[in-house]
């Protein structure tokens, strides 16, 4: 037991020096105080880890019971072992001694077997009690690792999935692929700069809304790369694609995955409630509908496409800004229009 420091408490100078010398067996370190108050101010002022506290009972001013509980009601001392140490042998002295926090006493005057016994046993159990706790505070720390570690292996794999569909919309059109990589330019910086969304907002948006148009997909190729105006039963079907790429998607719980079916089945719609699918209007549309929404008629309308040329730069920006709060949330709108050399920065890439 070298190395571990007992704490002894009691107003009786005797009483003290005759527990140290039994202990001295043992090779403890000691403090000692002959009274409550001074206990405590040792506790307080020293910088010791004391592993037991000897404390008498019966002391002026402040009582074993009244130090015993105010230890027991501080974080920094609580768990220290408290054995009282006690002439009385009544139950309801015994009894209010467990109450206050103390886990064992021992009968005045010391029996040296009996002291040296006790005190080792609580100081071992004392450690042991501490091993266990750092190794449950080790364990959780590992499984809070390995779960993040976990969580990240899930959200590579989402996005490995997702640029798997990714390519093989691609390999359909190299337009498309441009126009993929640069919606999810925009819409990750319209989220950076949008006061209730985070980094990691930009991070899904990044990743998740390439997947925009993959209900595409599901519709004929005649339709979707149609140079000419579409039919009322052309346009029906080529609206399908938001749902049908919903539907793709929505049984996944995933964030990535979570976030692209949204997407897919919502940025079509409109600020005032006059798109597709599903009529929704304003805030009830998501924000990441929403973002994608303005980043995908951007980038298509300064792109040409087999159904039109590109517009010029100022026809666009007069275009978005004439569809603030019909088309497009007003608050996006000043988002883009604030940072506008950025977005027409990134319209640049090819």
């Amino acid at each position: 037991m070298e190395g571990k420091h007992v704490l002894i408490v009691d107003d009786v100078a005797e009483n003290i020096q005759v527990a140290m010398n039994i202990l001295q067996e043992d090779n403890y370190d000691f403090s000692f105080a002959n009274s409550g108050e001074k206990a405590i101010s040792i506790l307080q002022e020293s910088s010791i880890n004391f592993d037991l506290i000897l404390l008498d009972i019966m002391m002026p001013r402040m009582d074993g019971y009244e130090v015993c509980e105010y230890l027991k009601a501080s974080p920094q001392w609580q768990d220290i072992p408290v054995i009282f140490l006690t002439a009385r042998t009544d139950a309801e002295s015994i009894s209010r001694g467990f109450e206050a926090g103390g886990v064992d006493y021992i009968l005045k005057p010391f029996h040296p077997t009996e002291l040296l016994a006790r005190v080792r046993n609580h100081i071992e159990l004392y450690y042991a009690k501490k091993i266990l706790k750092q190794q449950n505070i080790d364990l959780e720390v590992k499984s809070h690792h390995a779960k993040r570690r976990f969580l990240s292996e899930l959200e590579n794999n989402q996005k490995e999935i997702i640029h798997v569909l990714i390519s093989l919309m691609e390999a359909a059109s190299e337009e498309t692929g441009q126009h993929i990589q640069r919606v999810a330019e925009i819409s990750s910086l319209l989220a950076q700069y949008h006061p209730s969304l985070n980094e990691e907002d930009a991070d899904i948006l990044y990743h998740a809304s390439p997947m925009h148009d993959i209900g595409k997909m599901t519709l004929p190729q005649e339709i979707i790369y149609k140079p000419g105006r579409y039919t009322e039963e052309e346009f029906k079907l080529m609206k399908s694609h938001a749902h049908n790429g919903y539907k793709l998607l929505c049984h996944s719980g995933r964030k990535f995955t979570k976030a692209a079916a949204i997407i897919a089945y919502e940025h079509h719609e409109k600020w005032d409630g006059s798109g597709y699918p599903r009529g929704l209007k304003g805030e009830d549309i998501h924000i990441y509908g929403r973002i994608v929404a303005l980043a995908d008629v951007f980038d298509a309308l300064t792109h040409k496409r087999c159904y039109k040329e590109a517009w010029d730069m100022e026809e666009v920006l007069a275009y978005i800004k004439n569809h603030r709060e019909t088309q497009f949330d007003p608050k996006l709108i000043d988002i883009f229009f604030n940072h506008l050399a950025e977005f027409e920065s990134i319209s640049r890439i090819s």
